[in-house]
Formats: structure tokens, sequence, C-alpha cells
């Protein structure tokens, strides 16, 4: 696999990771992990972090040839 499949591929999961904390946030859905409620502002924190990754996964997939 090469180094553009792998970052456009991180892009796309990223990706999926921000648009199910934005729905969550959207529709109000509560997520319960161990017998605790994971707070709403959880979601804000994981929807910059995820689509920076996201963001930097397309960058980086669209480069030709970087030689990183």
């Amino acid at each position: 696999m090469s180094q553009n499949t792998f970052s456009l591929t991180a892009g796309v999961i990223f990706s999926l990771i921000t648009l199910g904390h934005i729905l969550r946030l959207v529709f109000g859905a509560e997520w319960i992990v161990q017998g605790r409620t994971l707070p709403m502002w959880l979601s804000w924190i994981a929807i910059c972090v995820a689509g920076f990754l996201a963001y930097e996964g397309f960058r980086l997939g669209r480069k030709s040839g970087s030689g990183l």
C-alpha cells in the first residue's frame, strides 16, 4: 500500500468518525461507557481532533511523490 493510499484511507476513516460525532450532537444521542454517560462537550473535542486528522490525511494523500 502506498503512502498516498494510506493517507486517503485514514482521511476517510477520520471523516466518518467526525461525522459520527456531529450526528451525536445533532440528535442528542447519549453514549454510556461502563455505566457512565459521556458528556456532549467530549464530542466537540473529538470533532476538532478527528476533523484535523481527516484534513491532514486528505492533504497528504493528494501529494504525489512527496518522498516522506
